[in-house]
This record gives C-alpha cells, sequence and structure tokens, in this order.
C-alpha cells in the first residue's frame, strides 16, 4: 500500500483526505477487498448509525421539554433529520450485505451508559449535551473518515453535516445566560463533564472492537501513528473550546 503524504496538522479533516493516498484514495469495491478493513467499516457504520438513532429519540424527548411551541417544532424537525441520516447509515449496511441490526449491537451497551451518566435536569442541559457531547463524537468521525475509502468517506461527512442544532442551541443558550448569568457557571461545569465522558466512551469502544482499533493505528488502511492521533485529539479540544466560546461558556 501507498504511504499517504504527511498532511498539514492545521488542515481540517476534510483538507487532509485530498492530501492522503492509499486506501483513501480507492473505492469501497477496491478497498474492501481486505476483510480487516471491511470488519472495521461495518464497525464504524454501525456505531455511527446506533449514535444517529440514539439523537433522533434524543431530540424527540427534549422536544417535549421545549418551553415554546417554535422550540418544540424545530427539534422535531432536526429529529427528523438525524432518522435520516439513520437511515442512510443503515440503507448502506444493507447494500454491503450487513445486517444493521447485528452492526449497531455491540455500540449499544457503550452509548447507552453515557446517556446513562450524561442525562439532562433541564431544557438547557439538553441542548448543550446535543451540542457539545454531538459535536465531539462528529469531530472524531470526521477525523476517522480521512482515513476511509472515497464512497465511505462521503457518506460519514454527509451523515455529519449539521441538523440545525448547533445554532439553534447558541441562541437559545446565549439568551438563557443573558437573561440570568447565573446559569452559565453550571452549563460550563455541564459541557466539561459531557467532554470527559464523552472522551472516556470513545476510547471505551475503540478499545472494545478490535477491527476498529487497528484501522486506527494503522493495521489496515491509513492509520494514526501516535504523534497524529496527539495532533487529532488536540484538533478535537481546540474545537470545543471554540464551540464553547460561541455558546458564552469557559472550556
Amino acid at each position: 500500500m501507498e504511504t499517504p503524504k504527511t498532511p498539514s496538522p492545521d488542515a481540517t479533516a476534510e483538507e487532509r483526505s485530498r492530501e492522503l493516498t492509499g486506501v483513501a484514495a480507492a473505492d469501497w469495491a477496491e478497498s474492501s477487498a481486505d476483510p480487516r478493513y471491511r470488519a472495521a467499516v461495518v464497525d464504524l457504520l454501525g456505531a455511527l448509525a446506533y449514535g444517529e438513532l440514539a439523537a433522533f429519540e434524543r431530540l424527540a424527548d427534549d422536544a417535549k421539554l421545549a418551553p415554546a411551541l417554535a422550540d418544540k417544532a424545530a427539534l422535531a424537525r432536526m429529529a427528523a433529520a438525524e432518522f435520516q441520516h439513520f437511515e442512510r447509515l443503515t440503507g448502506r449496511l444493507r447494500e454491503i450485505d450487513e445486517d444493521p441490526a447485528a452492526a449497531m449491537e455491540p455500540f449499544a451497551s457503550a452509548l447507552e451508559e453515557f446517556h446513562r451518566l450524561t442525562a439532562p435536569s433541564d431544557w438547557l442541559e439538553g441542548l448543550v449535551k446535543a451540542y457539545v457531547g454531538d459535536a465531539i463524537a462528529a469531530d472524531f468521525y470526521r477525523e476517522v473518515a480521512v482515513r476511509l475509502d472515497s464512497d465511505t468517506r462521503a457518506l460519514v461527512l454527509a451523515v455529519l453535516d449539521d441538523t440545525g442544532h448547533a445554532s439553534f442551541a447558541v441562541e437559545k443558550v446565549r439568551a438563557a445566560i443573558e437573561a440570568d448569568p447565573r446559569v452559565g457557571g453550571r452549563l460550563a461545569l455541564w459541557a466539561r463533564r459531557l467532554m470527559g465522558e464523552a472522551l472516556s466512551q470513545a476510547q471505551r469502544v475503540v478499545a472494545d472492537r478490535d477491527a476498529l482499533s487497528t484501522m486506527l493505528v494503522g493495521g489496515v488502511a491509513d492509520g494514526f501513528d501516535l504523534a497524529e492521533i496527539g495532533r487529532m485529539f488536540s484538533r478535537i479540544t481546540e474545537a470545543h473550546t471554540k464551540r464553547m466560546a460561541a455558546l458564552g461558556l469557559s472550556a
């Protein structure tokens, strides 16, 4: 396999995907001939699909807590968009002759545990959770997408598109802090807890799945070396800090 070029540490995930060669320059038909790579992609799509299903359920629940009818409708539209992402992922799994339920099952426990440990106590915590928690996961998956074949990468990046929740959350949280500055301290602590739990669960998922961990460290595809893993987490942390600032919170 051709050795990938070394991308700029400051490049975005999409920019780095254009700089890579090897598997990242091939399509699914070519890349899936390696059973280890195929297993890793099935794991990745299963994890993403379960995450989208959980996001749909969570946004539907958050809509019940919304203080105004317009807010309920906005969250309902976002939930519908998440379910469409779920349908695309499970459709892709069926296209490659994989059972979506079987692909998602290994990730159910870890993701349910994350949601159990980070159950919001009110509407604002729910907004921050979706904004911060989903964004951390999306940043990680975008980093991984750089190493994927062109067909899978295009699908992953498409389903990670923002459903509108980011701007909605920023608007509502900033308005709440402006109305009562004391809210900011509580939400900042909550967001830091979400960051820690999200990273912990991500590490658990990867560690439990041999195919995924092998792909990430370069056993298949164009994996990360230790230095790049460090840079990846630095980029994710920096993006989290910027999102916190957008909310009007300290990281």
